[in-house]
């Protein structure tokens, strides 16, 4: 039934069938949304999105998904509907796409997840790599208690998505994780594996229907590098926003007219491009460790702890070394009921990193911060080790 001054959406547009519609005076170049950014590496800015800007990402995301049975789709929205990702690859795609909405107001509630999932036999499921981790290590899921065969593809955003998550979730599910980038600057995506081909673990996969896509040096900022060489990645693209609100140095920083004559987004992340034209994420730009001179990716570290059978979660940063100048560290988030010790993690890596690359430090915690979409905050992690180790 109805809670109190609730209505149901059919009457209220059966109410109106006959009243004419509003004329706004609204063009496609203008302000639709301001989208701060995650501010995982800063200041958060607010990206201007057009309204070209949202539908084209929109109707990028539906062309994208060819194995789309559309009017037919149920929808899982267990990602917040005030963020870029959830308003456009979750709700504005199920428009779109003429699907079904499964609304779950808290997504951290796993238990409200793994029951809307098996009551509505939910299709798609937009996500966070975060949520597909907690619901591979869930009891009951272990336990065999819930049928999540409904699930045939994922869109897994916002953060990397390691590995061992991934194909964990679809030895569960029988359903299919593609892992996709974009960022506030291009709301929602730009790249994503393809649903109709190769999906390779670990690839944020091509670029999406009319967006360009460069890697480029990061000695000179200009130079094309060639396929396998790691460089910035920038963009150009319809979706790509109009600039930061009132931040015209930060938006000249980042929209920069290169010498082909054409403005392209600087996206601050580090990647490359294989023979197949998948791109692959190195790390963010400005969170690249240097320890004794030499370079450390948090995310290549995090690839192996992850997969480390009692870990559920892991952050990797660098902290301040009075030898070294920088040393890694790695904070663990166990598995219920489980732990390990420093050695057995050390022993771990250095079994499959380079000794460089093996974590001096290691801190354990029961739950690791984290922005509204499960991205791990690196640099509050940073923080709160100064603050404890003034």
């Amino acid at each position: 039934g109805l809670a109190e001054g609730d209505i149901w959406f059919q009457d209220l547009l059966a109410k109106h069938a006959n009243t004419p519609r509003p004329k706004l005076d609204i063009g496609s170049d203008d302000t639709a949304m301001f989208q701060y950014s995650g501010g995982t590496t800063g200041v958060a800015k607010a990206a201007v999105a057009m309204h070209r800007n949202i539908i084209a990402d929109t109707l990028q995301i539906k062309s994208w998904m060819t194995n789309l049975n559309e009017g037919n789709e149920i929808v899982l929205m267990a990602i917040p509907l005030f963020h870029v990702y959830g308003m456009v690859a979750g709700m504005l795609f199920a428009m779109a796409a003429g699907a079904s909405m499964v609304m779950v107001p808290n997504p951290r509630d796993l238990k409200d997840v793994l029951d809307n999932i098996s009551k509505h036999k939910a299709t798609i499921f937009p996500g966070v790599p975060a949520l597909y981790n907690g619901i591979n290590n869930h009891p009951d899921v272990k336990a065999g208690k819930y049928n999540l065969s409904s699930i045939k593809a994922c869109i897994s955003g916002s953060a990397p998505l390691l590995r061992e998550t991934k194909e964990k979730f679809e030895a569960l599910t029988g359903g299919k994780v593609f892992e996709g980038f974009g960022l506030s600057e291009a709301p929602t995506a730009t790249h994503c594996n393809p649903f109709s081909g190769v999906n390779k673990t670990g690839s944020i996969g091509m670029p999406l229907p009319d967006v360009d896509c460069k890697i480029i040096s990061l000695d000179d900022g200009e130079t094309e590098m060639p396929q396998g060489e790691i460089g910035e990645i920038i963009i150009r693209g319809p979706q790509v926003m109009k600039g930061y609100h009132n931040m015209p140095t930060e938006t000249a920083n980042t929209l920069r007219t290169m010498k082909d004559g054409k403005v392209w987004l600087f996206t601050g992340d580090i990647a490359r491009m294989d023979e197949d034209g998948y791109f692959y994420i190195v790390d963010r730009k400005k969170e690249l460790i240097k320890p004794g001179g030499y370079q450390v990716w948090p995310r290549e570290v995090e690839e192996v702890l992850i997969a480390y059978p009692k870990v559920m979660d892991v952050g990797v940063a660098g902290i301040p070394d009075p030898y070294r100048g920088e040393t890694v560290k790695a904070w663990i988030v166990f598995k219920p009921g489980e732990t390990a010790t420093e050695d057995e993690l050390k022993a771990f890596c250095k079994e499959r990193l380079a000794a460089y690359k093996v974590p001096t430090h290691f801190e354990f915690r029961a739950e690791l911060p984290k922005t509204t979409v499960g991205k791990i905050l690196r640099r509050e992690l940073v923080r709160q080790h100064k603050e404890a180790n003034p």
